[in-house]
């Protein structure tokens, strides 16, 4: 069930009229269990037995190591055991057999791979995540253990989050599903405009930047300026389109009591590598950050351990966006990134990266980010060497205009996304000054024009095909 699907709306709006009908916290969350439950088998009834059973694992793994300290160890292990077996059969048994075969077959081997004729399960690497660093912070004792199983489950399962994220820490929902929630009419009308804000990035600008870019890898032969405005547009692209959904996400948790973590924050302002891995799919980075990066060693070690556990941690988060070489690939170019900004850190302070006027810096992280996202994009290596060794000057004028065409094309739809960091920091530096020009009905009179502006540039602007949001295929 897709959230731009009427589908969706419909269900949705009966569930918010029966949920806030009820008042109570515990009839409210047996409603949202049941409802999550149902989204997530609406399409494919098989994947709620799938996620049940990593919830019932995991809660009783962690009960276990709880009641039974002497065997803390063993039930940490079955708990990370059958959680990422389960991500590696389903995502990865596949790829890795394949990669067996062809490596067999360049050496004169005819080999058979074995392969799973099965669906991946949507947002099973989100929930995988989110349930094994519940056990994990249980055993660290940086959490107590949860006696309802009920609970439990709404918490993977809450149908907002459950596809895409933002990955939530047990610690930050599980308060808010185990505290009474009270309807507040200021946090629903921030909510509706999140929403609305998360639709027009989506169906307006992810959706018609995915027409272009489409036209563009299409191409058998790009030429330089064709190619890299066809990245641009898939910068634009993954960023509306993902964000997008962590928007909606997050204003339909508003409507119903709760907050999500925020997953973005304005990623091509970032003026370094380890900059834009603090704004990009931040529940992720601090995932990986606190259950691998650290227990690693992190770079409280010598500067050789902490490139390694840099190019490590970004390997398995490659991996983790999908089995294909080009996402090991992607992770690879982002870790090396990092290192090498790292190593660069620790040059004389004369020529250190701060040292660079930051619009600078800012350039050139984007443009990096952009290089590992034609990565992320092409699958075939072939053409990914093809597309990485273009030469510039090959391509004649009308070349240039094309992609000058494409890529103004792409601004055109993509004007509100980087106009939109503009009025975050206006709004954050001079609170003061909003609520003077904006005191009570005038806010409200500003938030229901900018809600009508948004509504009408959905209904005039929207693209004439739309897709699934891209992180549904991690």
């Amino acid at each position: 069930m897709e959230f731009q699907s009427l589908a969706f709306l419909q269900f949705f709006l009966a569930v918010m009229a029966a949920y806030w009908l009820l008042r109570r916290r515990r009839p409210q969350n047996w409603l949202l269990l049941i409802a999550s439950l149902g989204f997530y088998g609406w399409v494919h009834p098989w994947w709620v037995l799938l996620i049940l059973l990593t919830c019932v694992v995991d809660f009783t793994a962690a009960r276990l190591l709880t009641d039974r300290p002497h065997q803390r160890k063993r039930w940490l292990a079955v708990s990370l055991m059958t959680n990422f077996s389960i991500l590696a059969v389903y995502k990865y048994f596949n790829f890795f057999a394949g990669s067996v075969a062809d490596l067999g077959h360049r050496m004169g081997w005819e080999i058979q791979p074995w392969v799973l004729h099965v669906g991946l399960p949507a947002g099973i690497s989100f929930y995988t995540f989110q349930s094994a660093s519940y056990v994990v912070d249980v055993y660290r004792r940086r959490m107590e253990v949860r006696r309802s199983l009920p609970e439990y489950i709404l918490f993977v399962s809450f149908f907002p989050h459950l596809v895409a994220g933002p990955i939530q820490r047990a610690h930050f929902l599980l308060s808010q599903i185990e505290r009474e929630r009270v309807f507040d009419a200021r946090v629903a009308r921030g909510a509706v405009l999140l929403i609305l804000w998360g639709f027009f990035k989506k169906l307006v600008i992810a959706d018609n930047a995915a027409l272009i870019v489409s036209k563009i890898f299409s191409l058998d032969s790009p030429t330089f300026p064709v190619l890299w405005s066809g990245v641009f547009a898939f910068g634009v692209q993954i960023y509306a389109d993902f964000s997008a959904y962590t928007d909606i996400a997050r204003g339909i948790s508003r409507l119903l009591g709760f907050e999500l973590c925020r997953n973005f924050d304005h990623p091509y302002s970032a003026d370094s590598p380890q900059d834009f891995w603090r704004r990009w799919h931040i529940s992720l980075s601090n995932w990986f950050r606190d259950y691998v990066y650290i227990p690693l060693g992190g770079s409280r070690c010598s500067l050789a351990m902490q490139c390694r556990n840099l190019l490590l941690t970004f390997l398995l988060s490659g991996l983790w966006h999908g089995a294909a070489w080009n996402f090991v690939l992607w992770g690879a170019w982002h870790g090396m990134l990092l290192v090498l900004w790292t190593l660069w850190a620790k040059a004389p302070a004369a020529v250190r990266p701060e040292r660079a006027p930051r619009f600078v810096r800012v350039i050139l992280t984007f443009v990096l980010v952009h290089i590992g996202w034609l990565m992320f994009r092409e699958s075939s290596a072939v053409h990914l060497f093809r597309h990485l060794t273009l030469n510039p000057f090959a391509a004649d004028g009308v070349q240039w205009r094309m992609g000058l065409f494409f890529t103004a094309q792409t601004l055109l739809f993509a004007f509100p996304l980087y106009l939109h960091p503009l009025v975050d920091r206006w709004l954050a530096r001079r609170p003061e000054t909003v609520a003077a020009h904006f005191p009570g009905w005038r806010w409200t009179l500003a938030l229901l024009a900018l809600g009508a502006l948004l509504y009408t540039g959905l209904i005039l602007m929207r693209s004439p095909s739309t897709s699934d949001f891209i992180y549904f295929q991690f």
